[in-house]
């Protein structure tokens, strides 16, 4: 009896996981479909490929193409051909560790970055400005850039580290 429900309970498990996968890349500002796919395609077994991926989540070719093809360019999947076949397939970096370094380059890249660019330009603006609400100002955004460069440096160390190196600390930290 185990043998024959262990399918359900893994379909039911692994669509949860792609259903809660989506809702969490919604709150971190990822759309809920890119989310799902990527969920899909971490924990499938094989690579899948765009019409398999479109009947499981029942989502549009377009939906699908586009969706995939920003996963592709974030380093999160990747396309695989398979000998004698004209469809394209693809497969998810399984590897926790390098995901969440290319998910931490990628957000410095999209969002850090900008972010400061932002500040430095309006603390330049302002640096040379003499009222006491310019200085409030400037002070504010000057505080918020030093933040972001903390971050920034920390992002980049953690991403350029040995997974093993940084476990250790992090379970130091939450011990």
């Amino acid at each position: 009896m185990e043998n024959e429900e262990a399918p359900n309970a893994l379909r039911e498990a692994r669509e949860e996981f792609v259903s809660q996968w989506g809702t969490i890349g919604n709150a971190w500002g990822i759309n809920r479909t890119m989310a799902q796919i990527h969920a899909l395609l971490m924990t499938s077994s094989k690579p899948l490929s765009t019409d398999e991926i479109m009947e499981d989540l029942q989502i549009s070719r377009g939906n699908a193409n586009t969706n995939l093809r920003d996963l592709v360019g974030w380093g999160l999947v990747r396309s695989v051909l398979r000998k004698g076949e004209r469809k394209e397939y693809f497969e998810a970096e399984k590897d926790v560790w390098k995901m969440f370094c290319i998910i931490t380059r990628e957000r410095k890249r999209r969002e850090i970055s900008p972010a400061m660019d932002v500040l430095r330009k309006c603390g330049e603006k302002t640096k040379v400005l003499k009222t006491p609400e310019a200085k409030e100002f400037s002070a504010q955004i000057q505080a918020l850039l030093d933040f972001l460069k903390i971050g920034e440096r920390v992002m980049e160390s953690v991403a350029a580290s040995e997974q093993n190196k940084v476990m250790k600390l992090a379970f130091k930290l939450c011990t």
